[in-house]
């Protein structure tokens, strides 16, 4: 009998239902083919402060369309938080093809602004650092600018620390340019300390 990877096994216990502080029941699944409406729907009612500053701008269809390719090429894995029809967050680890990088990951989360504080995106960020640890990854890197102090406190609270400050490296949606903090952390160790609170 074929055993298999452990990173299938964790992947095939989504969709799974988790509860926010409020007792409202969220759906978690994976991304997958047709999930493009819900993604722009969502970054529609997204706040222009948080636009500013996306990885991926998902206001564009054709940058959503390349994550959602990107996860069927096995590059990205993201989990979709769903209350009901209404997409509430997500997270994502992205991986790169290259050998001298496989064993590292870049981790997104972002939680709309009517779900957050209700620990949705505690619990994103604990299932995608398992999702991280299951693929092989060794070391999880996030991306912010430095005046993104909430996000920065979240993840120093997960044991991240400063890896870098690169100025100037970064432009905004109004062409402006900022610096960049670069975190990371590694992997293992990570989802005990993820069931911590955070005001995500």
């Amino acid at each position: 009998m074929t055993e298999m990877n452990p990173a299938q096994l964790l992947l095939d216990r989504f969709p799974m239902k988790v509860v926010l502080n409020d007792n409202r029941p969220i759906e978690l699944r994976l991304a997958g083919p047709g999930d493009d409406a819900a993604i722009l729907q969502f970054a529609s009612e997204l706040p222009e402060a948080d636009l500013l500053f996306l990885r991926v701008d998902i206001t564009r269809p054709d940058a959503v369309a390349n994550w959602l390719a990107n996860v069927q090429r096995g590059l990205t894995v993201s989990l979709l938080a769903f209350d009901g029809d209404r997409l509430a967050g997500y997270a994502t680890v992205d991986r790169t093809p290259a050998r001298w990088t496989r064993r590292v990951g870049e981790i997104r989360v972002n939680v709309g602004p009517r779900y957050r504080s209700l620990g949705l995106g505690r619990q994103l960020i604990a299932k995608i650092f398992d999702i991280a640890q299951a693929l092989g990854l060794r070391k999880i890197m996030a991306h912010m600018t430095p005046d993104q102090l909430g996000a920065q406190a979240a993840f120093k609270r997960l044991g991240f620390v400063t890896e870098a400050l690169l100025s100037d490296y970064v432009e905004d949606r109004r062409g402006r340019s900022h610096d960049l903090v670069i975190m990371s952390h590694d992997v293992d160790g990570l989802t005990d300390q993820a069931d911590q609170a955070l005001r995500l």
